[in-house]
């Protein structure tokens, strides 16, 4: 789990980087300064961006997607406090998914969800114990139906994550998943595909894809095909 950041970075924070990390984070904070105008200041912006690249930088294996990363995990979690706090909502359904590792089951269900219900609803994706990639097989299985998740990274659950989630979707990580009183939960029960191939992994994406489908029914979105 990831914690929301409570300390702001100082001007230090900036110096330990390399100039070339430094000018993206930058680039990364005007991007989401300009996202969240009106809503967060500079200083929550680059509390939770610094948080974020802090949480990938133990176990990134390229460091120049860093940047990159810490932004697109800021964005997604200042979006997630914007709901929370009640600063903006735009009512569409959003849908967490969380595994142990965030490189297989969670991220085929978030590549359904996002691919069938387009701009209607939001999905989001966690793990209690974030992997260092996205397992190739499930990249391939994915392919094999037009949807690309090779961009997908693995990634914690935060409080504000699954606070903001109107449903939390679990599948295998028992006790380490988050429990918020009065969350609408579901434990979907598949085999892990960590390990396996491409043919053991087509079944899993197959039974993912249909549980997708009804849950979009469920929730009353339209589905783009």
């Amino acid at each position: 789990m990831t914690e929301t950041p409570t300390s702001p970075p100082t001007a230090a924070t900036w110096d330990v980087l390399s100039p070339e990390q430094g000018l993206s984070l930058r680039t990364a904070a005007a991007n989401l300064r300009e996202q969240f105008d009106g809503v967060f200041g500079q200083e929550t912006i680059e509390r939770f961006l610094f948080s974020s690249f802090d949480q990938f930088a133990t176990t990134a294996t390229v460091n120049r997607f860093l940047p990159l990363m810490a932004e697109r995990f800021a964005r997604q979690r200042l979006q997630a406090l914007a709901k929370v706090e009640g600063l903006h909502d735009d009512g569409k359904p959003t849908v967490l998914f969380l595994c142990v590792h965030n490189a297989g089951r969670s991220q085929m269900a978030m590549g359904f969800f996002t691919d069938l219900a387009g701009d209607a609803a939001v999905a989001w994706s966690g793990g209690s114990e974030p992997g260092i990639q996205v397992n190739p097989a499930a990249v391939a299985a994915m392919a094999e139906r037009g949807i690309d998740i090779s961009s997908e990274f693995p990634k914690p659950w935060t409080d504000e994550t699954v606070r903001a989630a109107d449903v939390v979707i679990t599948m295998g990580c028992g006790d380490a998943c988050p429990i918020f009183p009065g969350k609408r939960y579901e434990e979907w029960v598949l085999d892990d595909p960590a390990g396996e191939d491409l043919t053991a992994v087509r079944p899993i994406r197959d039974e993912i894809e249909r549980r997708v489908r009804a849950l979009l029914a469920e929730l009353a979105v339209p589905v783009a095909h």
